[in-house]
């Protein structure tokens, strides 16, 4: 097994899943979260494919580092957390966005990194809206959420147009991405039908960052970040 997969093995737990599948323009008051689950893990930020899922939060005090600015439009003009994203994801991401546009395809930025406070601010919003039940599949408690790490990015097309929607799905820009996004680093990180080993709906907008080979071979594969490091430790 190679170092980097043993990586992967080894640090699987230490950060927890996606971000808010709704378009976050609003923001609800932040509010004390009572239903944080709370398992204790180490701290290391330095892994770009590390498991991420509803079994394990991030550290009390985690703090993501090297967030820069992607040149890629967004769906809002303003210089915001929302579109930063960590070095390695940022280049991959430009790299997508340039691929996309020589094809004749437009997309746009929705949500990349979020801070624990905007997080906490969003979950409490919607579980005031829909109820707990519903915000848990299609939003992330506070200190589990991709968007935390800096790693992932909410996509659409560049008109704006079913952002973070279910339709986004069946769009042109959709399909070129579940074919090409593991070309540039990323994978579908909610995929239709393995809702019930994600833990969240199906979100063809949400692209994460796991680098070129790992992407690759999951998409290959037809596997979830979830299933893909089952397979490494079975292997070891």
């Amino acid at each position: 097994m190679s170092s980097a997969r043993l990586s992967i093995v080894l640090l699987s737990s230490i950060f927890l899943a996606s971000g808010c599948s709704i378009n976050d323009s609003e923001e609800g008051k932040v509010k004390v979260n009572e239903h944080k689950e709370t398992v204790k893990v180490e701290k290391n930020t330095e892994e770009s494919a590390v498991l991420v899922n509803k079994e394990n939060n991030l550290p009390q005090d985690y703090q993501t580092d090297d967030l820069v600015y992607p040149s890629i439009p967004f769906t809002f003009e303003e210089k915001i957390e929302k579109r930063m994203l960590k070095t390695v994801a940022a280049s991959a991401i430009e790299r997508l966005f340039t691929a996309a546009s020589n094809e004749g395809l437009g997309l746009a930025g929705v949500s990349a990194y979020r801070s624990h406070a905007t997080q906490e601010s969003l979950f409490n919003y919607y579980v005031d809206r829909d109820g707990l039940e519903a915000a848990l599949s299609y939003c992330a408690v506070p200190g589990t959420s991709e968007h935390e790490t800096g790693l992932a990015i909410d996509v659409t097309a560049s008109d704006g147009s079913c952002a973070a929607e279910d339709c986004f799905g069946d769009t042109k820009e959709a399909a070129w991405l579940a074919q090409h996004a593991a070309e540039y680093g990323f994978i579908i990180r909610y995929p239709e039908g393995k809702e019930d080993i994600t833990g969240y709906k199906y979100e063809p907008w949400h692209l994460r960052y796991v680098g070129t080979a790992i992407a690759q071979e999951i998409t290959e594969q037809d596997l979830t970040l979830e299933e893909y490091s089952q397979t490494l430790v079975v292997k070891q």
